[in-house]
């Protein structure tokens, strides 16, 4: 079965005897059936899975698996698996080249989003999500499917079209972190083919690539035996399981030498070192050098994989084991927030690629001593294998699956359809079963007392039991160490570290002191839309509130505050970003961060925090039973501020640490400094860098966020399945309580887009030197009474994306995929921006810019095409439409509704504005914004 815990297995906790019959997926398992699905398997073989879900309302998410992915090729076939996938959406028996992404936009799938496909070490995923279905879009999605599948065409063209496009994709997913990943799985998995089978091949096979050479793997891997169709929407299964028989009923897949698919190929195992000690088997090891990568040292205990059987049994043994993680995982933070020698440290069990069965434990340390830092989390780990937990330990963890575990029941209809389909997929990988989450929630309260301190040691001993142990050390520097080195740390005995165990005690919220006397409502009001209220507290606190059951279970809530980056002074620009990482781990009041989350422990409370341009934002996902508890945090966040030094100083260190990656890679450099530099270089949006970080303090930090903490009005939005007047008191309890806010400094904030100044800006990366990436930016506008034409031109944004699309990857294979997007800030009067990027070759750069020039230049002098405009509005009427099903699209267009009531009539027309247009509206508008002596021009090349 799939991913526990997320996915752990049954309903029903009496083990039952393992079928050998009934539903394909289950066949072999005690694990019961989720009946919502239907499975079945044709006479040619295809498996398939059905079921009826309406979440979104109207959508069908189709998910075609192919059982091979890049472990299934043969050297000289190396990236074909995915090659494939790109081909099958360029040229098949029912859309010829150039159709594909057109032909899905028409009915109303976004490309990339609702159009995609996955190809991995093990499988080839092929997904759709089509909205507003019918007989005929059923009829007419199927149809396209199955000559994707069974009949794509392979021709010199199009090998010699899509190859350049996959290389670069492979490009612009190269630098160090690819190295790395690449370096550690060639370490990890040494001497079996994982260790070098990335998915996206080599140069060298994808060049030598023929229409033969492709169409030999497809032969030998796509045919109905191999393949599995899933289907989840709002439909009838049965016209589901109609329309598969009718589209790949007659699938046959080529003729091959004895007439059947290959065995699926041996994907090895881990094997001990030669010479090695059982009871140590210290193996291969690495020492990367990455100038630009902070240290991280990492190792990993492996064990062959085998085929497990999936059975309630097998899962409440995954249980404990992941107890004993979690266990280990609270220690090493606790340990790491003391005063550590590592900034993070964690522990993870992993099934890979069915190659290893691995435990996996990730190091960063705080200085150059890493050394150090491995040995202060081996320390820790010794100590869970010498001795066992205590109960109180044990009965946390519990605590916290209890509620990881019930929320999915909770709040199980509003499952998307489409990921209870990937659930079905990601089972077939890994060959096990899927369950529902009121089985999942069954077998976990049946497990609990399997949860004793002797099984949780036994299980975690075995987590550090295996084959051989590979290290891969990332640094920086030469000097740091060599593999000889990476092996004595691991070899090197140590003590078993008690203090690294948390102290057994309790805390509740029932133990915390009010945030005051509770304040009054003083007025209450339909806002006029689908029963959303807007309410006044006496102490000028706002709120919204909108009580249904849209989806059941969950409740979101916003609570926005204070000036945002407007009020920062520039001055203080480091502590914008500091903030955003520490501010809500110093507490409040006497709670410091493990208090936090012992308060947390068994609930669903969440502290998430982000500054936009003209407030502050609190942010959760929570349920009704935790709600007032959520809306505690948060108002004593404000009232009562806490201000712990080591938050801060642990923030600053991941930052200085993490500061150098940003030079890695073109992308890294670009996605650093466009915000800031888009911002005329307004400091309070740029990432710090060593020097600034250097300068900071937790004093500092507190005389900056002690005095923006008190400013400005305060909104909170709860929208969502909890009960009104409950949470009426709770609030009244909460924000009601809080003090007479300090007003708002007057700022005159009003960015804006730098004017271009002859030849682009140009920054330099540290990456590969085949790379760059480049912007052109036009400036637009700001401001709430724009709103019509912002949404305007983000379809304006859309049809040039589809240009700018085929013009750099299509014809040139020049970038893997450009982006077009619109930026219209509401609650600024200036600041906004028409942006494309993408990355590339350097020599391509002038190519890009000359393409972005001409699509600009024909769309002010030509209106687009009507089915320019089809192609942009009916995906975008189809994304809105599904969109508000849901809570979260009516608060995030909502916001700031209770200071500004107009956004209430604006949410009104977002269809219309959307999803109607004339061609020559979006050539007014590119008339007006896309003017070629304003477009702001930057790039990023390989430096000296």
């Amino acid at each position: 079965m799939a991913k526990a815990p997320a996915k752990v297995p049954t309903k029903t906790p009496a083990v039952r005897a393992a079928s050998a019959a009934g539903p394909w997926l289950y066949r072999g398992s005690d694990v019961p059936q989720d009946k919502a699905w239907v499975f079945g398997v044709l006479p040619n073989g295809l498996r398939y899975a059905v079921r009826r879900n309406g979440v979104p309302p109207g959508q069908v998410s189709v998910r075609m698996l192919i059982d091979a992915g890049s472990l299934y090729e043969t050297d000289p076939q190396r990236g074909y698996a995915h090659l494939i996938e790109h081909l099958t959406f360029r040229d098949s028996k029912y859309l010829k080249a150039g159709e594909a992404i057109p032909a899905w936009q028409r009915l109303g799938a976004t490309f990339g989003s609702d159009t995609n496909a996955e190809t991995s070490p093990t499988q080839t995923v092929y997904k759709l999500d089509i909205p507003d279905v019918s007989p005929a879009k059923l009829d007419e999605t199927f149809r396209l499917l199955s000559g994707m599948i069974t009949a794509p065409i392979f021709t010199d063209i199009g090998v010699k079209t899509e190859v350049p496009i996959v290389l670069a994709e492979m490009r612009e997913r190269s630098g160090p972190q690819t190295r790395i990943v690449d370096g550690t799985r060639a370490v990890f998995f040494a001497g079996q083919p994982l260790g070098s089978r990335s998915p996206i091949g080599t140069e060298e096979t994808l060049n030598a690539a023929t229409p033969a050479k492709v169409k030999a793997f497809h032969d030998a891997w796509y045919r109905p035996d191999n393949a599995v169709i899933v289907v989840a929407g709002d439909a009838d299964p049965q016209a589901l399981i109609a329309r598969i028989k009718q589209w790949f009923g007659a699938w046959k897949g080529a003729k091959l030498p004895g007439g059947k698919r290959p065995p699926h190929p041996d994907f090895g195992a881990p094997k001990a070192p030669v010479g090695g000690d059982p009871a140590n088997p210290v193996g291969e090891a690495k020492v990367m050098v990455e100038p630009d990568l902070p240290r991280v040292f990492n190792y990993a205990v492996l064990r062959p994989w085998h085929q497990v059987h999936d059975t309630i049994v097998y899962n409440q043994g995954l249980m404990i084991d992941r107890l004993g993680i979690a266990i280990i995982n609270r220690r090493l933070e606790g340990r790491a927030r003391s005063g550590g020698s590592y900034l993070s440290a964690s522990v993870e069990s992993q099934r890979i690629s069915r190659s290893a069965d691995a435990t996996l434990v990730t190091v960063t340390p705080l200085t150059d001593d890493w050394k150090a830092a491995a040995k202060d989390v081996r320390a820790v780990i010794a100590d869970a294998l010498a001795t066992p937990p205590s109960e109180e330990e044990i009965a946390r963890e519990v605590a916290e699956f209890d509620v990881a575990f019930k929320v999915p029941v909770e709040t199980q209809e509003t499952l998307a359809g489409s990921k209870l389909a990937e659930d079905i997929t990601d089972a077939v990988d890994i060959r096990e079963t899927v369950a529902n989450p009121d089985t999942v929630y069954g077998i976990f309260r049946s497990s609990i007392p399997l949860f004793t301190p002797a099984s949780v040691l036994e299980h975690t001993r075995a987590l550090f039991k295996g084959t051989v142990v590979r290290s891969v050390l990332i640094t920086p520097s030469a000097a740091d160490g060599t593999e000889a080195d990476l092996r004595s740390v691991l070899l090197a005995p140590v003590a078993p570290s008690s203090g690294s165990r948390l102290a057994a005690s309790s805390l509740s919220f029932k133990d915390l002191p009010p945030i005051g006397e509770p304040g009054k409502i003083v007025s209450a009001e339909s806002a006029g839309l689908l029963g959303i209220e807007r309410i006044e507290l006496a102490n000028g606190v706002r709120a919204l509130l909108w009580s249904n059951d849209a989806e059941p279970g969950r409740v979101i809530v916003r609570v926005h505050f204070g000036g945002g980056y407007a009020v920062i002074d520039p001055r203080d620009a480091v502590y914008a970003s500091l903030g955003e990482t520490a501010l809500m781990d110093t507490g409040f009041g006497n709670v410091g961060r493990e208090d936090l989350d012992r308060l947390a422990t068994g609930r669903k409370l969440s502290l998430d925090f982000d500054i936009q341009d003209t407030s502050f934002k609190m942010s959760a996902d929570t349920r009704s039973a935790d709600l007032a508890d959520q809306l505690y945090l948060f108002a004593a966040k404000l009232a009562v501020p806490r201000w712990d030094a080591n938050p801060v100083v642990r923030a600053q260190a991941a930052a200085r640490l993490a500061y150098e990656a940003t030079n890695a890679s073109a992308a890294s450099v670009l996605q650093r400094d466009v915000r800031w530099l888009l911002k005329d270089g307004d400091p309070r949006y740029a990432l710090p860098n060593p020097a600034e970080l250097a300068k900071a303090s937790p004093d500092g930090f507190r005389r900056v966020w002690s005095a923006l903490l008190k400013q400005g009005p305060v909104e909170v939005d709860i929208f969502g399945d909890f009960k009104r007047e409950e949470t009426v008191a709770a609030l009244e309890r909460t924000f009601g309580a809080l003090p007479a806010r300090d007003p708002l400094p007057a700022t005159g904030f009003a960015p804006r887009v730098p004017a271009p100044v002859g030849d682009p800006l140009t920054l330099t990366h540290h990456g590969d030197a085949n790379t760059a990436a480049g912007l052109v930016a036009w400036p637009t506008g700001g401001g709430n009474a724009g709103l019509h034409e912002a949404r305007q031109l983000e379809l304006l944004a859309q049809v040039f994306n589809n240009r700018l699309f085929d013009a750099m990857r299509e014809k040139i294979g020049a970038s893997y995929a450009p982006q077009v997007s619109s930026t219209w800030p509401l609650d600024l009067p200036s600041g906004g921006y028409f942006a494309a990027t993408t990355q590339l070759r350097p020599g391509d750069l002038t190519a890009f810019f000359a393409a972005t020039d001409k699509i600009a230049t024909d769309l002010a002098t030509t209106p687009p095409t009507a089915d320019e405009i089809a192609r942009v509005t009916e995906p975008m009427k189809q994304l809105i439409t599904r969109a508000s099903t849901g809570n979260g699209f009516y608060m995030f267009q909502l916001e700031g509704g209770a200071f500004a009531p107009e956004k209430f009539s604006q949410i009104r027309s977002i269809l219309a504005d959307y999803s109607q247009i004339a061609p020559e509206r979006l050539q007014l508008l590119a008339r007006r914004y896309l003017v070629a002596d304003k477009a702001w021009r930057m790039q990023v090349v390989p430096g000296k």
